[in-house]
């Protein structure tokens, strides 16, 4: 039997259908509905108390717009037609892998980051089911979570913000202070284990806890955890089998696409793309390529059929990683977007 991990996102409160996509539950929407950003405080008016309790009673429950036109703060009504709107989108859409694909062919600008955050996690927890590499499972939360990263000893370890600022919070010791100094959280120091084969089973118990840190040194296992990671990502959400693999650099006079995964490095990449000079402090910043093949041309754009991808992560300039799973899905050379399940 395999373990449970991720407990806290969710995922026993969704749904499968046939083809193992993700089902939205009124026991998912209720749990939601729960979350402290939901809740209404305790200067909440009534009205904005009834909408509460009706909604727990009935998640799926048509409001009207009046209802929350009603609502006597106005933070309550625009966070209350975010979420609605939010949760009608879902509604609408057959798998919540579907409704969050479908997310960036509109405009994303009322979505908040955490409910994108929220969904991604449940995909890949859906898409990583029975997984026993705890490696390949920290690598996956740098799609819905930040990273700070740290370039002690020459090495590049990334730990889960958060985790690292309650850390600084609360006087953690230990060895990675550069982690903290790094992050602008001042002179104390945090002590975090940095996940390895050899102790990789500290990780089921801590899971929900993101306290442990990744090594995306090339030559190392979390590259290539990383990419393992990026194969089930595009094969679940986009159906097209890939194979990924690590690179130090990229030996290709004539390189047909790249992706970068995440804004820092959409641009620099881009830039060379573009043939214009880019610095070398840029460069350093790069912290990990791969090169992405398709295990069937014929799922590529016919111009560049056969040819390897390249993938691009970034640190930027503060020392943060903020991976950005769409790109996986917006910018590969499909020959026809959809999304699995």
């Amino acid at each position: 039997m395999s373990r449970d991990f991720w407990l806290a996102c969710g995922h026993h409160l969704t749904g499968r259908n046939d083809a193992g996509g993700l089902l939205v539950t009124d026991a998912l929407l209720a749990a939601w509905l729960a979350r402290p950003e939901l809740v209404p405080p305790a200067e909440a008016c009534d009205a904005e108390r009834a909408l509460h309790a009706a909604l727990l009673a009935d998640p799926r429950r048509r409001v009207a717009a009046v209802e929350v036109a009603g609502l006597a703060d106005p933070d309550a009504r625009e966070n209350w037609q975010v979420w609605l709107g939010f949760r009608d989108h879902l509604l609408a859409h057959p798998t919540i892998e579907a409704g969050y694909a479908a997310l960036f062919r509109r405009d994303l600008a009322g979505v908040p980051p955490l409910f994108l955050d929220q969904l991604v996690q449940l995909i890949l927890r859906n898409a990583l089911d029975g997984c026993e590499d705890a490696l390949r499972l920290r690598a996956a939360e740098l799609f819905f979570r930040p990273q700070r990263a740290s370039t002690e000893g020459g090495n590049l370890l990334l730990a889960d913000e958060e985790a690292v600022e309650s850390a600084a919070r609360t006087g953690g010791r230990g060895s990675l202070g550069a982690l903290l100094a790094e992050a602008g959280a001042g002179p104390r120091s945090v002590e975090l284990d940095v996940l390895s084969p050899e102790n990789a089973g500290l990780y089921w118990d801590r899971s929900d806890r993101h306290d442990t840190v990744l090594d995306l040194t090339f030559g190392r296992e979390g590259q290539d955890a990383l990419a393992r990671v990026i194969e089930v990502w595009v094969r679940h959400m986009t159906g097209a089998a890939v194979s990924v693999q690590p690179l130090q650099t990229i030996h290709d006079e004539a390189w047909a696409w790249y992706v970068g995964l995440d804004a820092e490095a959409s641009a620099i990449v881009g830039r060379l793309w573009d043939g214009e000079p880019v610095d070398a402090g840029a460069l350093a910043r790069i912290a990990a390529l791969f090169r992405l093949e398709f295990t069937d041309p014929a799922e590529m754009l016919p111009r560049v059929a056969g040819r390897p991808v390249y993938l691009a992560l970034a640190v930027d300039g503060s020392k943060r990683v903020r991976l950005k799973p769409q790109n996986l899905i917006e910018n590969l050379p499909l020959a026809r977007g959809r999304a699995a399940a």
